[in-house]
């Protein structure tokens, strides 16, 4: 089975979205056959044959997700968002 040092070692070869496609090629030979990403911390469950699991550690104290969502605050972000990576590039 795969390890996360392996999947650690194909993701440092992500540069931009144009190398994400071979970066799941990459993960999906090694044996990985879906993942989850965890908003709530950043953790990320990965998983292959037999019921193999590993998850990654969390990359920032937990936060408590919303049961309800707002809509057209979402929106609004999300249009900020890719309105401030638009002035970076």
């Amino acid at each position: 089975m795969f390890t996360l040092e392996q999947i650690k070692s194909a993701h440092s070869k992500v540069r931009s979205g144009a190398d994400f496609p071979a970066y799941i090629q990459e993960i999906k030979k090694s044996g990985v056959t879906n993942y989850d990403s965890f908003v709530s911390d950043g953790h990320i469950d990965y998983y292959g044959a037999d019921d193999f699991k590993i998850s990654s550690p969390g990359k920032y104290e937990e936060m408590k997700i919303a049961d309800d969502s707002d809509i057209e605050q979402f929106k609004a972000d999300i249009k900020a968002h890719q309105e401030k990576i638009l002035k970076i590039i």
